[in-house]
């Protein structure tokens, strides 16, 4: 498959753009700076963009297969940073006639998982204060989606983590697994790069969590 990666030189760009390349598939990395991406291959194109024009980004989605995004807010005030820059890829991709799309939201931006007890809900309502500017940047990424014509997936993991892949973890179409706190980047690149052909998952929020 033909894809293109957004926010590639972040933590779980960089593992979607290694896997997917691992996988055989040809890849577009879309990035700011090249430099910050230790990762190479035959099969990887880097073009450097700052994501801001969907016009600019048509060549970048041209004749995809799938656009994957490990777009996010680097800090506590997200500005909307998220949310302006998936605009700006659901654009370039409906200007191409590229359909299928996934990117990464959160956990807390999904609904609460049932069967949680007072420790988990604790901790997800004192998380959703702090990080309120970044759930409330996903949750705007996420309504953008709902209004695109493309057959988008937010894939909605808990606290991220750099750890090796394992392959082992749990997903809900449409909700979020009970008691799930942790899962590593590199686990949620491979279930993103999973769902690619999983028509139950588009235009759905999935939860993933070990």
């Amino acid at each position: 498959m033909k894809l293109t990666v957004f926010g590639a030189t972040g933590g779980t760009g960089r593992e979607l753009v290694r896997q997917a390349l691992d996988a055989g598939h040809d890849v577009t990395a879309v990035v700011r700076d090249p430099a910050r991406l230790p990762v190479s291959g035959d099969r990887l194109e880097i073009v450097r963009n700052g994501l801001e024009d969907p016009e600019e980004l048509r060549a970048a989605v041209r004749g995809r297969y799938a656009v994957l995004s490990g777009l996010g807010p680097r800090g506590r005030k997200a500005d909307g940073v998220t949310a302006r820059l998936t605009r700006a890829i659901t654009g370039a991709m409906e200007a191409e006639g590229v359909r299928r799309l996934l990117v990464v939201s959160a956990s807390p931006v999904g609904p609460a998982p049932e069967g949680d007890g007072p420790l988990d809900r604790a901790v997800r309502g004192i998380v959703s204060a702090v990080l309120k500017d970044v759930y409330a940047d996903l949750r705007e990424m996420e309504a953008g989606l709902a209004r695109s014509d493309t057959d988008w997936t937010c894939v909605r993991p808990p606290r991220l983590q750099d750890k090796p892949l394992t392959g082992r973890y749990r997903t809900v179409v449409g909700g979020t697994p009970a008691r799930g706190r942790f899962l590593a980047r590199a686990d949620v690149a491979h279930a993103m790069l999973s769902m690619i052909d999983a028509k139950e998952t588009v235009r759905q929020g999935v939860g993933v969590a070990y």
